[in-house]
């Protein structure tokens, strides 16, 4: 058995993160992913992170593994029709420019669909394609302060913090990849393609759901709770002798049987902490009093301790440690890849296993405009003569 999405052909026009992230999982199970990139520099996420070995940066290549890529200038007639040719052969157009910005050029949903009902159109921005904040450019930062990520995130007391990684650009690429699977169900069954709208704003508000629920029935605004999880407790992260110990008791059951194991069986049914309402209105109490014990031990010791009871606990790993980890190389998670710019490049491998139909990484990374005779002849059908006179004329960009 082939990969699951062989045969799905993907236009991919989006740049940065949000739009990559959604065309790597597609093309990391088979999909045909042709990345189109204006002249010039290309996508702007080409001049992101470290530079490696070539000229390419870890950043790109780790993120755009299995594309092929072109290059056309939309501001050139030749290129915008040779655009539109291929939207007739292809299944998916998924961009991430700002609203309007492509109706402008004349290759927006309406144009698309003209030349293919069937295309499935995908559109990745800040704020969605309505609305009063339609027109304001957004970055990942920018997202997670306006949805309230920051406000609940970082130490307590703080003004909040900034998600370590992209969380909005994440969250709205794997929404996009799983609204594009649905459209096409959706295809399989009526003929017909579809536009999709995806806000990152909007992406963010389910994560937040749980506090959104909780302000709902109490009232009261989230603030920065640290390690700390305000539906649980104990839930967050311990100092020990030696290192810093995650802990989540997520059940009565588990308080129960917790307490025995950290020598304070006192604690299970002392009013003040036998429920985890109890324990939350107690909190402080309770935290610093579990922390005096944390204390009196090392890492290890309560490691071994807990995962014996069946306590889920954890370390507080970096990413050198993370890479080191035992489960993550037993999985495979780390993938080494040949790049003809920079060499041998490890990435992130494929996070989902499949019994029948697993996806792997195939390809690198493609330089600018790296498949652009082979894209327009395998698509278009065009002989070097015609992709020649294509660039003659411009619609190529002046530097392929």
């Amino acid at each position: 058995m082939g990969l699951p999405l062989e045969g799905l052909k993907v236009l991919d026009l989006s740049h940065a993160l949000a739009g990559p992230f959604c065309s790597t999982m597609l093309a990391d199970y088979g999909a045909e992913v042709i990345k189109i990139e204006p002249p010039g520099a290309g996508d702007i996420a080409r001049a992101w992170g470290t530079k490696l070995p070539g000229g390419e940066t870890d950043y790109f290549v780790g993120l755009h593994r299995n594309k092929k890529g072109i290059v056309l200038d939309f501001k050139n007639p030749e290129g915008k029709e040779t655009f539109l040719k291929m939207v007739e052969k292809c299944d998916v157009v998924l961009e991430n420019y700002r609203p309007g910005t492509l109706q402008k050029l004349g290759l927006d949903y309406e144009v698309a669909r003209k030349r293919n009902p069937a295309i499935i159109y995908c559109s990745i921005s800040g704020f969605g394609q309505d609305g009063p904040y339609r027109n304001r450019p957004a970055l990942d930062l920018i997202l997670q302060a306006e949805s309230g990520m920051i406000s609940a995130t970082g130490e307590v007391g703080s003004r909040g913090a900034r998600a370590g990684v992209s969380i909005a650009d994440l969250a709205a690429g794997m929404n996009a990849a799983f609204a594009i699977m649905v459209a096409l169900r959706a295809k399989d069954a009526s003929g017909v393609g579809q536009s999709i709208d995806v806000s990152m704003m909007e992406c963010q508000l389910p994560l937040l759901g749980v506090m959104i629920g909780n302000y709902f029935t109490t009232g009261e605004i989230p603030g920065p709770m640290g390690t700390a999880y305000k539906a649980l407790l104990p839930y967050q992260t311990f100092e020990t002798k030696t290192r810093d110990l995650a802990l989540a008791v997520g059940s009565e059951k588990l308080w129960k049987e917790f307490c025995p194991v950290i020598g304070c069986p006192e604690l299970t049914d002392d009013p003040k902490f036998r429920t985890n309402s109890d324990r939350n209105k107690n909190r402080e109490e309770l935290i610093n009093k579990l922390q005096e014990v944390f204390l009196t031990d090392t890492f290890e010791a309560w490691e071994a301790k807990l995962v014996k009871a069946g306590i889920p606990v954890g370390a507080i790993n970096n990413i050198a440690q993370v890479l080191e980890h035992p489960q993550v190389k037993a999985r495979g998670n780390i993938v080494e890849m040949d790049h003809p710019r920079a060499g041998k490049v490890k990435v992130v491998g494929v996070p989902v296993k499949f019994s029948d139909t697993p996806g792997s990484i195939r390809m690198p990374s493609p330089s600018l405009g790296e498949h652009t005779e082979q894209v327009l002849n395998e698509v278009l059908g065009m002989n070097a003569e015609q992709i020649e006179t294509l660039r003659k004329a411009g619609g190529l960009g002046k530097q392929i």
